[in-house]
């Protein structure tokens, strides 16, 4: 497995490329790994293979380019089914997603960051929901950014810890990032559970 992820993000220039590419797909695809290839990036930062900053940089810009392209289609023809659904019985429901966004807009964007299909699902309703541009992008930047240092960091350091077998800093790195995430992700949902909508 690591041989194959290694055959798309190695040593070469156009790696940058593709992480952008795959980081910001990741967002309308879920399936793609996007995390998974930046913390190998960051495993080959720390071997000499790429450079750090880059290999953040390239992340951070993919994750803003999916991130805005997103809010942009939940933006477009959402405005229509949000429309009819305020009409319907889900009215109370809407309010309380609108809510919800106003409320907590930067604590979902930055934390659904760190979820794969959560990023997704955040994404699109804050377009729906007609969350204003400026503010989405400001909560979309620190995500964008935290979640590029984070998945960077990890496969840098894991890289650093396995300095001669490689392969081991990643598969620790990623582990890492699983469990992560599966903590932010059991801990949306028991917060869930306390704030329901109507």
């Amino acid at each position: 497995m690591f041989d194959q992820l290694t055959a798309h993000v190695s040593g070469s220039g156009w790696t940058y490329l593709f992480l952008v590419v795959v980081v910001a797909l990741d967002v309308l695809l879920p399936l793609l790994p996007s995390e998974t290839s930046v913390i190998l990036a960051g495993v080959l930062a720390a071997s000499g293979d790429l450079v750090l900053l880059p290999v953040a940089a390239a992340a951070a810009t993919g994750a803003l380019l999916g991130d805005n392209a997103a809010y942009a289609i939940g933006r477009a023809p959402g405005t229509r089914l949000i429309e009819r659904l305020r009409r319907g019985q889900r009215r109370g429901t809407i309010e309380w997603a609108e809510g919800q966004l106003r409320e907590r807009a930067g604590y979902l964007i930055v934390v659904a960051r760190f979820i794969p299909a959560g990023r997704t699902a955040v994404t699109l309703t804050a377009g729906s929901l007609r969350m204003h541009f400026v503010r989405f992008l400001a909560w979309d930047l620190v995500a964008a950014l935290s979640w590029a240092s984070f998945a960077t960091g990890l496969g840098y350091f894991g890289g650093h810890a396995f300095e001669d077998e490689p392969w081991k800093g990643f598969v620790l790195a990623f582990a890492i990032a699983l469990a992560i995430t599966g903590g932010v992700e059991v801990l949306r949902r028991a917060r869930g559970t306390r704030v329901t909508p109507p």
